[in-house]
């Protein structure tokens, strides 16, 4: 119960900041399907996984990288919001995780680039969206994010010890596209279907970040 009142009250301040700061623009291609689903995004900012709440009407449990949780108070937060933390070299793990929290009813949300994606481009799929859809059953449902890039602010930092950079994106236009759902099915250990499937969750997250940029542009 406490941790329901905690992401109730986390999704209002969400929203409160996001009609302050931003000028967000969600559109859908069709409705969702009734379950949970596996949201799969491009990931042009660090505050991506704060904003994927917003689209979806019910909680959504993010996979964040771990790096993340090291940052006192708000790992804690996070982790009691049931948000997932990829740790490097746990693959296997979180993956076993993600796909509990869908068989529990939960939508999960992936950054199958696995990096804040390059300005104004993407990076290749990891495979994780593929055997994480497989595993689960469960579909994905693409959707592409578009921002203004001159908004981005870049800050060197320090997490877990190593050097890092935040892009934080705190203000300005903020384009959502998001996509039908796909189905797919087979052996999650094959990895050529796997290869497949990655590229063809990548491919509509493009075209859908290229709806969201277009948006954007004419909105200029």
């Amino acid at each position: 119960m406490f941790s329901a009142l905690l992401y109730k009250a986390g999704e209002i301040l969400i929203k409160s900041y996001a009609r302050l700061m931003l000028e967000m623009d969600i559109r859908r291609k069709t409705e969702l399907p009734d379950g949970p689903v596996l949201y799969a995004a491009n990931h042009p900012s660090t505050t991506d996984p704060i904003f994927m709440h917003l689209i979806s009407p019910h909680p959504l449990s993010v996979m964040i990288t771990s790096k993340v949780f090291s940052i006192p108070v708000l790992g804690a937060y996070m982790r009691r919001m049931r948000q997932i933390a990829v740790v490097p070299g746990q693959g296997e793990r979180v993956l076993e995780e993600a796909r509990q929290t869908l068989a529990q009813g939960r939508s999960v949300m992936i950054f199958p680039e696995g990096l804040i994606s390059p300005p104004g481009d993407f990076h290749a799929p990891r495979s994780g969206v593929a055997r994480l859809a497989l595993k689960a059953g469960v579909p994905v449902v693409p959707l592409g994010i578009s921002l203004r890039e001159e908004n981005c602010k870049r800050v060197p930092t320090v997490l877990e010890g190593e050097p890092d950079v935040i892009t934080w994106y705190l203000r300005g236009p903020y384009a959502v596209t998001i996509g039908k759902p796909l189905w797919f099915q087979g052996d999650a250990d094959d990895r050529s279907l796997v290869r497949a499937i990655a590229e063809t969750v990548m491919q509509h997250i493009r075209e859908l970040a290229h709806e969201s940029r277009e948006r954007l542009i004419v909105s200029n």
